[in-house]
């Protein structure tokens, strides 16, 4: 099925872009987002780019339907170096985690490759002094020459602002790149996992982690998997999973030994001997893996496949799905231009009815987590184009614009616009979509 509706929603429908919307092909690094993400309430949206900045969208209760307007933009990270070993820490922010709200301040982690940072987010009123003893106002006054002639200052509210002040700063803690931070259901302590570890923290302590996974060899020589997604499990504050580029999930439980490298569950798929070749590894690298909000499914994508796991089985999939076979004759030149590396995000819907993955050429999918509905989206400027002229999106405009699997000219692809990230509002059926320097909403009804 192709821009219709899934058995749960409604047709999809282009509802909004942020950035760039002219054809620029010249796209300034710095502006390419690197990770999107809702609040718990979906109130709010955030975005990180390449320049480290955190741009926050706020919903707009002016507007019918599911549409964001600007909120606040600050810079997160800033470039560094390691003079220890003489690597550039460049400023790109990984991911952002939203802390649930508990008062009129937003908490929010952001991550670069090095240093995690907590971020409160907050609304100030600025006062000005509009009375004193030389001017009322505008108006210059005499010096007064008796008690009686003085004035105390009176402040006037001048402006509300939304102020960005990084409240902690957790540091020091990963030799590797930060792939991952996830925010525990306790709501005081959070995980950020590296290729080799994954670390514990305290967000009201930020000189001191616990290290829970170590898969460090003592030999580097022997190293044969790194971790590539962790995650804390959205109910119980003590299961956590991990993934690996071995193509294994790793499901740990903390309150049987202080480091969790014995795991609790794994969850494996056997390859098919028949199937392998210089590639198998490469592909079956998991590069996301997320939890449905109630905890029970694990959604997990690599390569070319994304594979909805229960939590109560660790024998197979309940359900594969076959994202990019269509690329499987063509692994040698993703290869050559390391678009094989290429790690796409997954998530689930906010009823878990759903699940979302990006793919090539701008294109996104979105499938039934338990039937066989499909809806192929396109994330191109084209679709705010026709929704500026009137056009009808659904018919000539990307919202079903043709992607057959079967009929599809792979020479037409461009790997260089791919749908890595992707969120989902927890509540409605409403999508943000980082294509390039783009942001993309979609809803339906």
């Amino acid at each position: 099925m192709e821009g219709d509706a899934s058995s749960s929603s409604g047709p999809w429908r282009f509802a909004q872009c942020f950035g760039d919307k002219g054809e620029v092909d010249d796209i300034t690094e710095a502006d390419i987002i690197s990770t999107v993400e809702f609040d718990h309430t979906g109130e709010y949206l955030a975005t990180g780019d390449k320049g480290g900045r955190v741009v926050l969208f706020e919903r707009n209760e002016s507007k019918k339907g599911c549409e964001y307007k600007f909120y606040t933009e600050f810079q997160s990270h800033e470039p560094e170096f390691d003079y220890l070993k003489s690597l550039e820490i460049e400023e790109k922010i990984n991911k952002i985690k939203w802390c649930k709200r508990q008062n009129a301040a937003h908490f929010l982690l952001s991550t670069n490759d090095k240093t995690i940072k907590l971020w409160k987010v907050f609304e100030k009123n600025l006062k000005v002094v509009a009375q004193n003893n030389h001017h009322d106002g505008q108006r210059p006054l005499p010096t007064p020459i008796n008690r009686a002639a003085l004035r105390l200052p009176l402040m006037a509210p001048q402006d509300n602002i939304v102020a960005a002040v990084p409240r902690k700063i957790y540091q020091n803690a990963h030799a590797y790149h930060i792939n991952s931070v996830s925010i525990n259901s306790d709501g005081e302590t959070y995980l950020s996992a590296d290729d080799l570890r994954v670390n514990l923290w305290n967000l009201n302590i930020s000189d001191r982690s616990f290290n829970i996974v170590d898969i460090k060899p003592v030999n580097m020589e022997e190293l044969t998997e790194v971790i590539t997604a962790a995650e804390f499990h959205p109910l119980h504050c003590n299961w956590f999973m991990y993934s690996s580029s071995k193509g294994t999930i790793k499901l740990a439980d903390m309150r049987e030994q202080a480091l969790c490298d014995k795991h609790a569950k794994q969850f494996e798929e056997e390859e098919d001997p028949t199937n392998r070749s210089f590639f198998s590894e490469i592909i079956s690298s998991i590069s996301d893996v997320c939890f449905s909000r109630d905890g029970r499914y694990i959604l997990a994508r690599d390569y070319l496949s994304l594979k909805i796991w229960d939590v109560n089985m660790e024998s197979k999939p309940i359900k594969t799905i076959n994202i990019h076979d269509h690329l499987r004759g063509k692994l040698c030149d993703l290869y050559e231009n390391d678009c094989i590396f290429d790690k796409f995000e997954c998530t689930f819907s906010g009823d878990g009815k759903q699940v979302l993955t990006g793919s090539y050429h701008n294109y996104f999918r979105i499938y039934d987590a338990h039937g066989t509905g499909e809806v192929v989206l396109q994330a191109d400027k084209s679709a705010f184009k026709a929704k500026k002229i009137g056009g009808v999106p659904g018919k000539n405009g990307p919202k079903g614009s043709g992607f057959r699997k079967e009929g599809m000219n792979l020479e037409t692809i461009d790997f260089n616009k791919k749908i890595l990230h992707g969120s989902w509002h927890p509540r409605e059926n409403t999508i943000a979509i980082a294509a390039t320097n783009n942001l993309f909403l979609y809803s339906a009804a």
